[in-house]
């Protein structure tokens, strides 16, 4: 569980996350309500009553760390995350233990989420506030903190980040770019030559 932050981290982070959404234009999906453990009709929760990540978006979050991460993520191909075609959903990534995001990979994350990379100004903050390694890299701890943080101030703008990785609004990953599906076909592939 992450350290609780005094006061004055807590607004400096929000202050990181008014300028990490900026470059992205305000794209809110249609019937939504802004606010924090937003009731939407799929009855999926982002925090749970304590504030705290919820299981069904930690295991997003780790899809989407999974794909930037170094080492690199693996797919679970179990019975509960393999590719469902029918449906469209798609088997999940995860996070092998002590992966970070390296500085090309935090930059990569902020272009595929929010149009930009990060300042070098918000990537200092993010180094100072959150859970990195010695290096300076960021942990999955901390881009956990991250999420927590900003679904606790701004719930729709981790609901777009969730769209932008091809989740839907009941937390569920669907194909909605070709290199996605190819990427899965050629895991697949791998999966059942070996």
């Amino acid at each position: 569980m992450p350290r609780e932050m005094d006061d004055f981290e807590t607004a400096a982070m929000q202050e990181v996350f008014a300028r990490m959404s900026e470059p992205r234009p305000d794209t809110p999906e249609p019937s939504s309500r802004q606010g924090r453990r937003n009731g939407s009709s799929s009855g999926v929760q982002l925090l749970d009553n304590e504030g705290g990540v919820t299981a069904e978006l930690e295991a997003c979050l780790k899809h989407i760390f999974a794909k930037y991460c170094t080492p690199s993520g693996k797919r679970e191909l179990s019975s509960s995350t393999s590719s469902n075609r029918s449906t469209g959903e798609a088997s999940l990534l995860t996070p092998p233990p002590g992966a970070y995001f390296t500085g090309e990979a935090l930059d990569e994350w902020a272009k595929d989420t929010n149009g930009a990379p990060f300042s070098q100004e918000t990537k200092d903050e993010l180094i100072e506030f959150l859970d990195v390694t010695d290096e300076g890299c960021l942990t999955f701890k901390g881009f956990l903190q991250i999420y927590q943080l900003q679904t606790e101030n701004d719930e729709e703008e981790t609901w777009r980040d969730l769209s932008s990785h091809g989740f839907d609004r009941s937390l569920q990953l669907v194909y909605t770019r070709r290199e996605d599906a190819d990427t899965e076909d050629m895991d697949m592939d791998q999966a059942t030559s070996s």
